[in-house]
């Protein structure tokens, strides 16, 4: 099984990047023999559909799971699409990352709310925009 994880540098030990489209490689791991592949991300500086590219290019690979912070709603489809599961809100190394998925504490992430993203830091507009100005 082929998994990929969102990653800041080419190794296991580099930190996972929670931007799934924009980030500058995925590191492509064998869960049994923990043998990887790391591949920049040529449409990290796409100026729109970065994460549409990124999962065409995971697609092409084989991958099956893919380890990330946060996948917009067009790259979840077209992830969902080419049979790739998602597994969003992840954090810490590359390797950690894998360990995580292998013991089963990591979860598949079930789809996107109309509009919304996944993952980390997305709020859901409850305050009363009465920042400093608004008051």
């Amino acid at each position: 099984m082929k998994i990929c994880v969102s990653a800041v540098a080419n190794s296991l030990d580099a930190q996972l990047d929670p931007r799934f489209g924009r980030c500058p490689y995925f590191v492509i791991v064998d869960l049994e023999s923990m043998q990887f592949e790391a591949i920049p991300n040529n449409a990290s500086g796409a100026m729109g559909g970065a994460g549409i590219q990124a999962a065409q290019t995971i697609a092409g690979k084989g991958v099956t799971v893919l380890i990330t912070g946060n996948v917009g709603p067009n790259a979840f489809q077209a992830l969902s699409a080419a049979g790739i599961k998602i597994v969003t809100g992840a954090f810490g190394t590359v390797r950690e990352s894998v360990e995580k998925f292998k013991r089963g504490e990591l979860r598949e992430t079930g789809a996107p709310t109309v509009g919304g993203h996944f993952g980390m830091g997305m709020g859901r507009g409850r305050g009363r925009g009465r920042g400093q100005w608004g008051t």
